[in-house]
This record gives C-alpha cells, sequence and structure tokens, in this order.
C-alpha cells in the first residue's frame, strides 16, 4: 500500500497548556541593571540610524549619524523607551553609554518625537 496516510506519525500534542518567551540572558541585558537613569538624562541625544534589529533575538545595532562604530540597542532598552520595535535605516535618536562590550544604547527616541522639539 502506498500513501503517507497509513505512516504513523508519533506523539502529537491536542492542547497547548502556556506559552512563555524565553528568558534573556544577555551580557547587555545585565550592563542594564547599572543604568543610573539620571545620568542618561544628561547624555546628548544624538542622530543614529538603525543597522538592524531582530525582536526574537531581543537586539539589534545603530549607527551614530558620521561614525562606522556600531551601538547595541536591546529590546528592554526599547521598551523603556515606549517603543515595541525598529526597522532597518529607521533615523532615531539616542543616548550612548559604554557597556563591557562596547557602546550600548541607554535611550532610544523615535526621530519624529525630537525633531518637533
Amino acid at each position: 500500500m502506498r500513501g503517507s496516510n497509513l505512516l504513523p506519525k508519533g506523539v502529537q500534542a491536542t492542547v497547548v497548556l502556556s506559552i512563555a518567551p524565553p528568558e534573556t540572558t544577555s551580557a547587555s541585558r545585565a550592563n542594564l541593571e547599572n543604568v543610573d537613569d539620571a545620568k542618561v538624562a544628561q547624555l546628548p541625544l544624538e542622530a543614529a540610524r538603525v543597522k538592524w534589529f531582530d525582536k526574537a533575538k531581543g537586539f539589534g545595532f545603530a549607527n551614530i549619524w558620521g561614525s562606522s562604530e556600531d551601538v547595541s540597542v536591546h529590546v528592554e532598552i526599547l521598551r523603556r523607551s515606549g517603543l515595541a520595535d525598529l526597522q532597518a535605516s529607521e533615523a532615531v535618536a539616542i543616548r550612548v553609554i559604554s557597556g563591557k562590550r562596547g557602546k550600548m544604547a541607554a535611550e532610544v527616541c523615535s526621530w519624529e518625537s525630537v525633531s518637533r522639539d
């Protein structure tokens, strides 16, 4: 007899009880816990362009205009800044701090929100 209907499919899930996002344990997230919001607010907002951002991975990179050096952007910073996602080539304004692994965004603002001020 031929046909895939006759082959056993194995164990199948019939009910999904819950779905939870994976715990984030990246080094950049650990750096965020030591960030002083008052000091961050004193840093200049710098014009930047998003290089890439992967919401599933929880991070991406941007470049300050006029510089090729990467600035890491963590999804938790986006949440703190009131943003949900970033698109490649999107213009943003960021406050940059130095982390253990290089420069990282401590705050991200939409370009529209800062260009109105």
